[in-house]
Protein backbone atom coordinates (compact mmCIF):
# COMPACT_ATOMS: atom_id res chain seq x y z
CA UNK A 1 0.00 0.00 0.00
CA UNK A 2 1.67 3.61 -0.85
CA UNK A 3 3.12 4.96 2.55
CA UNK A 4 1.40 8.71 3.62
CA UNK A 5 3.32 10.90 5.72
CA UNK A 6 0.32 12.11 7.37
CA UNK A 7 -3.30 10.68 7.94
CA UNK A 8 -5.24 13.90 6.18
CA UNK A 9 -3.01 13.35 2.87
CA UNK A 10 -5.64 10.56 2.54
CA UNK A 11 -8.29 13.09 2.41
CA UNK A 12 -9.36 14.09 -1.00
CA UNK A 13 -12.06 17.07 -0.96
CA UNK A 14 -14.52 17.42 -3.81
CA UNK A 15 -14.80 21.02 -5.10
CA UNK A 16 -17.95 20.62 -6.13
CA UNK A 17 -18.85 24.21 -6.35
CA UNK A 18 -20.57 26.73 -9.03
CA UNK A 19 -17.58 29.03 -9.10
CA UNK A 20 -14.09 30.17 -8.03
CA UNK A 21 -15.21 32.18 -4.97
CA UNK A 22 -17.10 29.29 -3.13
CA UNK A 23 -13.66 27.56 -4.79
CA UNK A 24 -11.48 29.70 -2.56
CA UNK A 25 -13.30 30.55 0.57
CA UNK A 26 -13.19 26.49 0.96
CA UNK A 27 -9.64 25.88 -0.18
CA UNK A 28 -8.44 28.73 2.16
CA UNK A 29 -10.71 26.83 5.28
CA UNK A 30 -9.15 23.32 4.63
CA UNK A 31 -5.68 23.50 3.51
CA UNK A 32 -4.08 22.27 6.47
CA UNK A 33 -7.40 20.05 7.15
CA UNK A 34 -6.80 18.07 3.64
CA UNK A 35 -4.51 16.51 1.39
CA UNK A 36 -5.64 17.21 -1.93
CA UNK A 37 -8.37 19.04 -3.63
CA UNK A 38 -10.35 17.41 -6.67
CA UNK A 39 -11.87 19.41 -9.16
CA UNK A 40 -14.78 18.04 -11.19
CA UNK A 41 -16.58 18.59 -14.50
CA UNK A 42 -18.95 21.65 -12.98
CA UNK A 43 -15.93 23.93 -12.03
CA UNK A 44 -13.45 22.97 -14.14
CA UNK A 45 -15.66 23.90 -17.05
CA UNK A 46 -16.80 27.04 -15.74
CA UNK A 47 -13.31 28.17 -14.48
CA UNK A 48 -11.19 26.23 -16.63
CA UNK A 49 -7.50 26.04 -16.02
CA UNK A 50 -7.30 28.87 -14.08
CA UNK A 51 -9.09 27.09 -10.93
CA UNK A 52 -5.97 24.73 -10.48
CA UNK A 53 -3.34 28.03 -10.69
CA UNK A 54 -6.05 29.54 -7.59
CA UNK A 55 -5.41 25.80 -5.73
CA UNK A 56 -1.43 25.95 -6.14
CA UNK A 57 -1.37 29.93 -4.93
CA UNK A 58 -3.53 29.19 -1.78
CA UNK A 59 -2.74 25.86 -0.91
CA UNK A 60 0.13 23.12 -1.17
CA UNK A 61 -2.27 20.45 -1.33
CA UNK A 62 -2.40 18.15 -4.84
CA UNK A 63 -4.78 18.38 -7.21
CA UNK A 64 -6.94 16.01 -8.56
CA UNK A 65 -8.62 16.36 -12.29
CA UNK A 66 -12.00 14.26 -12.06
CA UNK A 67 -12.51 14.81 -15.85
CA UNK A 68 -13.06 11.41 -16.73
CA UNK A 69 -11.59 11.38 -19.80
CA UNK A 70 -13.43 9.30 -22.58
CA UNK A 71 -12.57 10.21 -26.15
CA UNK A 72 -10.30 8.15 -28.94
CA UNK A 73 -6.77 7.48 -27.69
CA UNK A 74 -4.66 10.63 -29.37
CA UNK A 75 -7.21 12.97 -27.91
CA UNK A 76 -6.65 11.57 -24.22
CA UNK A 77 -3.07 11.23 -24.85
CA UNK A 78 -2.97 14.88 -25.83
CA UNK A 79 -5.15 15.68 -22.86
CA UNK A 80 -3.28 13.79 -20.42
CA UNK A 81 0.08 15.58 -21.51
CA UNK A 82 -2.02 19.26 -20.62
CA UNK A 83 -2.88 18.18 -17.59
CA UNK A 84 0.67 16.79 -16.39
CA UNK A 85 1.81 20.45 -17.58
CA UNK A 86 -1.26 21.95 -15.17
CA UNK A 87 0.25 20.12 -12.14
CA UNK A 88 -2.62 17.92 -11.57
CA UNK A 89 -1.12 14.84 -9.54
CA UNK A 90 -4.17 13.01 -10.48
CA UNK A 91 -6.58 12.39 -13.25
CA UNK A 92 -9.13 10.18 -14.43
CA UNK A 93 -10.18 8.12 -17.41
CA UNK A 94 -12.85 5.78 -18.75
CA UNK A 95 -12.00 2.34 -18.19
CA UNK A 96 -15.22 1.38 -20.60
CA UNK A 97 -13.42 1.65 -24.57
CA UNK A 98 -10.77 -0.85 -22.71
CA UNK A 99 -6.62 -0.90 -23.28
CA UNK A 100 -6.50 1.07 -25.93
CA UNK A 101 -7.70 4.16 -24.21
CA UNK A 102 -6.23 2.59 -20.94
CA UNK A 103 -2.77 2.25 -22.00
CA UNK A 104 -2.59 5.99 -22.99
CA UNK A 105 -1.64 7.08 -19.32
CA UNK A 106 1.75 5.20 -20.24
CA UNK A 107 2.44 8.75 -21.75
CA UNK A 108 2.54 10.55 -18.65
CA UNK A 109 4.07 6.92 -16.49
CA UNK A 110 7.09 9.02 -15.13
CA UNK A 111 5.96 12.45 -14.88
CA UNK A 112 4.37 12.71 -11.63
CA UNK A 113 0.69 12.64 -13.19
CA UNK A 114 -1.07 9.61 -11.59
CA UNK A 115 -3.90 7.87 -14.21
CA UNK A 116 -6.62 6.43 -12.09
CA UNK A 117 -9.36 4.79 -14.40
CA UNK A 118 -12.94 4.81 -13.45
CA UNK A 119 -14.41 1.18 -13.13
CA UNK A 120 -17.97 1.59 -12.11
CA UNK A 121 -19.93 4.98 -10.72
CA UNK A 122 -21.10 4.73 -7.11
CA UNK A 123 -24.19 5.78 -8.15
CA UNK A 124 -24.77 2.48 -10.12
CA UNK A 125 -26.84 -0.09 -8.80
CA UNK A 126 -26.39 -3.88 -9.75
CA UNK A 127 -29.96 -4.13 -11.44
CA UNK A 128 -28.99 -1.50 -13.76
CA UNK A 129 -26.39 -3.31 -14.80
CA UNK A 130 -28.54 -4.93 -17.83
CA UNK A 131 -28.81 -1.55 -19.31
CA UNK A 132 -25.48 -1.41 -20.03
CA UNK A 133 -25.76 -4.30 -21.71
CA UNK A 134 -23.92 -6.60 -19.37
CA UNK A 135 -26.02 -10.57 -19.02
CA UNK A 136 -28.53 -10.69 -16.61
CA UNK A 137 -26.78 -11.88 -13.00
CA UNK A 138 -23.98 -10.29 -13.50
CA UNK A 139 -22.37 -8.72 -10.33
CA UNK A 140 -20.98 -5.06 -9.90
CA UNK A 141 -18.00 -6.97 -8.19
CA UNK A 142 -17.29 -8.68 -11.30
CA UNK A 143 -17.02 -5.70 -13.95
CA UNK A 144 -15.16 -4.04 -11.23
CA UNK A 145 -12.51 -6.18 -10.71
CA UNK A 146 -12.32 -7.70 -14.29
CA UNK A 147 -11.73 -3.57 -15.23
CA UNK A 148 -9.19 -2.87 -12.74
CA UNK A 149 -7.21 -5.94 -13.70
CA UNK A 150 -6.93 -4.27 -17.51
CA UNK A 151 -6.50 -1.27 -16.25
CA UNK A 152 -3.25 -2.31 -14.34
CA UNK A 153 -2.00 -4.27 -17.01
CA UNK A 154 -2.34 -0.80 -19.34
CA UNK A 155 -0.62 0.64 -17.11
CA UNK A 156 -2.98 2.77 -15.03
CA UNK A 157 -1.67 4.02 -11.55
CA UNK A 158 -5.05 2.64 -9.62
CA UNK A 159 -8.68 2.92 -9.92
CA UNK A 160 -11.77 4.58 -8.85
CA UNK A 161 -14.12 2.18 -6.99
CA UNK A 162 -16.62 1.50 -4.25
CA UNK A 163 -15.85 0.56 -0.56
CA UNK A 164 -17.44 -2.43 -1.57
CA UNK A 165 -15.22 -3.56 -4.34
CA UNK A 166 -11.50 -2.58 -1.96
CA UNK A 167 -11.26 -5.99 -1.03
CA UNK A 168 -11.05 -7.96 -4.06
CA UNK A 169 -9.15 -5.33 -6.12
CA UNK A 170 -6.04 -5.65 -3.87
CA UNK A 171 -6.32 -9.23 -3.56
CA UNK A 172 -6.23 -9.57 -7.37
CA UNK A 173 -4.30 -6.45 -8.54
CA UNK A 174 -1.82 -5.99 -5.47
CA UNK A 175 -1.45 -3.61 -2.27
CA UNK A 176 0.87 -0.85 -4.57
CA UNK A 177 -2.39 -0.36 -6.92
CA UNK A 178 -4.23 2.87 -5.95
CA UNK A 179 -7.62 2.58 -4.98
CA UNK A 180 -9.52 5.68 -4.79
CA UNK A 181 -12.76 5.65 -2.69
CA UNK A 182 -15.87 8.38 -3.07
CA UNK A 183 -18.82 7.80 -1.81
CA UNK A 184 -18.30 8.18 1.87
CA UNK A 185 -20.33 9.19 3.61
CA UNK A 186 -19.53 9.29 8.04
CA UNK A 187 -21.74 8.01 10.33
CA UNK A 188 -22.45 11.24 11.44
CA UNK A 189 -22.98 13.31 8.17
CA UNK A 190 -26.01 15.09 7.46
CA UNK A 191 -26.34 14.80 3.87
CA UNK A 192 -29.92 14.44 3.46
CA UNK A 193 -30.48 13.81 -0.28
CA UNK A 194 -28.05 11.47 -2.36
CA UNK A 195 -27.10 9.68 -5.39
CA UNK A 196 -24.33 7.78 -4.30
CA UNK A 197 -25.59 4.16 -3.50
CA UNK A 198 -22.51 2.24 -2.53
CA UNK A 199 -21.30 4.16 -0.25
CA UNK A 200 -18.89 3.65 3.10
CA UNK A 201 -17.96 5.29 5.86
CA UNK A 202 -14.12 6.43 6.23
CA UNK A 203 -13.38 4.06 8.57
CA UNK A 204 -14.53 1.25 7.00
CA UNK A 205 -12.83 2.14 3.52
CA UNK A 206 -9.55 2.44 5.21
CA UNK A 207 -9.52 -0.40 7.02
CA UNK A 208 -10.22 -2.36 4.11
CA UNK A 209 -7.13 -1.27 1.70
CA UNK A 210 -8.41 2.45 0.34
CA UNK A 211 -5.49 4.17 -0.19
CA UNK A 212 -7.42 7.62 -0.45
CA UNK A 213 -11.05 8.45 -0.31
CA UNK A 214 -12.83 11.31 -1.85
CA UNK A 215 -15.63 13.18 0.55
CA UNK A 216 -17.71 16.32 -0.60
CA UNK A 217 -20.98 17.09 0.59
CA UNK A 218 -20.14 15.62 4.43
CA UNK A 219 -17.37 18.51 4.58
CA UNK A 220 -18.82 21.05 2.14
CA UNK A 221 -22.73 21.23 3.35
CA UNK A 222 -21.34 21.34 7.53
CA UNK A 223 -21.62 24.15 9.70
CA UNK A 224 -17.78 24.12 10.14
CA UNK A 225 -16.38 22.57 7.24
CA UNK A 226 -12.49 22.70 8.59
CA UNK A 227 -13.84 21.04 11.67
CA UNK A 228 -15.86 17.91 9.83
CA UNK A 229 -12.76 17.74 7.69
CA UNK A 230 -10.51 17.46 10.53
CA UNK A 231 -13.31 14.72 12.35
CA UNK A 232 -13.08 12.52 8.80
CA UNK A 233 -8.83 12.75 9.06
CA UNK A 234 -8.89 11.33 12.98
CA UNK A 235 -11.37 8.83 12.11
CA UNK A 236 -7.85 7.65 9.25
CA UNK A 237 -5.61 7.94 11.94
CA UNK A 238 -7.79 5.89 14.49
CA UNK A 239 -8.52 3.41 11.82
CA UNK A 240 -4.12 3.48 10.75
CA UNK A 241 -2.96 3.31 14.31
CA UNK A 242 -4.96 0.94 16.46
Amino acid sequence: MTTFTNSKNRLIFALDVPDRNQAQSLIKQLDDSVGCFKVGLQLFIQEGPDILRLIKDHSTADIFLDLKLHDIPATVRSALRSARNLGARYITIHSTEGEAILETSREVNDSGLEVLAVTLLTSMKEEQLGTLGFEQNTKIRDVVLDRATRAKQAGCAGIICSGEEIVSVKQKCGENFKVVVPGIRPEWSRVSSDDQNRISTPGKAIQTGADLIVVGRPIRDAEDPREAAQKIVSEIDKCINQ
